[in-house]
């Protein structure tokens, strides 16, 4: 028998060579749809739940695995800056309301938003908490502050009459429903037809055809946010407050609105002093 083996192995060694190859092709280009994908332990998960090796699964927005870099996504222990904290245990009702309260009485807001509906998102999406730092929570809320005026508005101003500027039909993976629009809704404002399905995938909600849901539930507003912050934000804010300002609206950091950075490093510094944590540097983008 070894030496039948032996004799096949030198008579066909190309043949070999080629199975191999093959198979290890299958292996890199085979797809995963979940979103902790379940890759082997030499492939990364790309932001869009795909296995492979390359710098497109790799680099930014790698969620596990070998990524290049940075720690993979959505599993930062608080952005890699400071040190991990009890996100119930830091984002009290008291500083919950400190933000709320300054909102105009007649905004939509006041009654949408809570404390309670807060820590309820946080529970049911757990990694937005897991591992997270005073800076970051910090952070969280100085954007949160900014695009919904201290959490005054739900939906974004004049949002339907601004609904095909968020349709991109490019993505056909997440094609927009008729008739519905995909502006920004929520504390961070989430918008864009494929991060409405690309959440809606992630929370099994199907968010497409419904995007008018994260405006109706408070608990379900909180987490498209931790779901945004998490996916696109969070791998950022090893490199300071200005990176995360970029990766929420890089506009404004082309000179589109100096106003509204500089608003956002003030909440920044602000909710760092009550949280009594430092700033650290690269403030703005």
């Amino acid at each position: 028998m070894a030496n039948y083996a032996k004799s096949t192995t030198t008579k066909y060694p190309f043949f070999l060579l080629l199975t191999s190859l093959f198979v290890l092709i299958l292996i890199v280009s085979k797809p995963v749809s979940s979103q902790n994908c379940g890759c082997g332990s030499d492939f990364c998960c790309s932001q869009y739940g795909y296995c492979g090796q390359t710098n497109e699964y790799c680099g930014y927005g790698c969620r596990e695995g070998p990524c290049q870099g940075e720690e993979p996504l959505g599993r930062k222990t608080g952005g890699g800056v400071g040190d991990a904290v009890s996100l119930e245990g830091t984002v009290t009702p008291e500083f919950f309301n400190s933000i709320l309260s300054q909102a105009r009485d007649d905004c939509a807001g006041k009654g949408f938003y809570s404390h309670d509906a807060f820590i309820a998102a946080a529970n049911s999406y757990s990694v937005f908490g897991s591992s997270i730092s005073k800076r970051e929570i910090a952070a969280f809320f100085a954007h949160v502050t900014l695009e919904t005026d201290f959490m005054c508005y739900i939906e974004e101003i004049n949002g339907p009459a601004k609904a095909e500027n968020y349709c991109d039909r490019e993505k056909t993976d997440f094609p927009c429903a008729q008739g519905k629009g995909y502006y920004g809704r929520g504390p961070i404002q989430f918008s864009w037809n494929y991060n409405y399905g690309l959440c809606g995938r992630d929370f099994n909600e199907n968010l497409l055809d419904f995007p008018e849901k994260v405006a109706q539930d408070p608990v379900l507003a909180f987490k498209t946010a931790f779901w945004f912050w998490t996916t696109y934000v969070r791998g950022n804010f090893n490199q300071g407050f200005g990176a995360t300002i970029r990766a929420i609206n890089s506009r404004e950091c082309s000179g589109g609105d100096t106003a509204a950075v500089n608003k956002r490093i003030g909440y920044f510094r602000d909710y760092c002093v009550k949280l009594g944590v430092e700033t650290e540097d690269n403030l703005s983008c």
